[in-house]
């Protein structure tokens, strides 16, 4: 199966893609993080066509704040609406930490065989670690 270029997101309300979606500017994909004793707020732009414009990061203590700081950067956004994405990898590090959607390849004798392809590919957004494979129907692994 062929790789796209625009690897799809369901928006699932209630689950770890449940702030994701459109806005007048392009689409969003928003969550916090836990990573050690901290939670980042996170919220990423892209463009209409899936390109990555910025990354809004903000590190916080206390889980209240990380959720009020989400909810004031969504609130910001023109026209927004929660769904389905299509976006392109992308990579940029905030404080020596990397955030995006990363392809990644596995060796033949790293995955299941029982079709008998060979490398697989996977993307992985970081640090939210959801993991999307083919088919690439918009579904993640944990």
């Amino acid at each position: 199966m062929d790789v796209p270029d625009l690897i799809p997101v369901c928006h699932e309300p209630g689950y770890r893609t449940d702030t994701i979606g459109h806005w007048q500017g392009g689409q969003f994909f928003a969550s916090i993080v836990r990573l050690g004793s901290r939670y980042r707020a996170i919220l990423h732009r892209f463009d209409a066509a899936g390109r990555h414009l910025d990354a809004r990061v903000r590190c916080t203590e206390d889980l209240g704040e990380a959720e009020r700081l989400l909810a004031e950067w969504l609130d910001a956004l023109p026209g927004r609406e929660y769904g389905d994405i299509a976006i392109a990898p992308f990579s940029v590090h905030v404080d020596g930490e990397l955030y995006g959607l990363v392809r990644e390849d596995y060796e033949p004798d790293e995955v299941d065989e029982e079709d008998g392809e060979g490398a697989r590919v996977h993307f992985e957004l970081y640090p939210d670690c959801l993991g999307f494979n083919a088919p690439w129907d918009g579904c993640y692994d944990t």
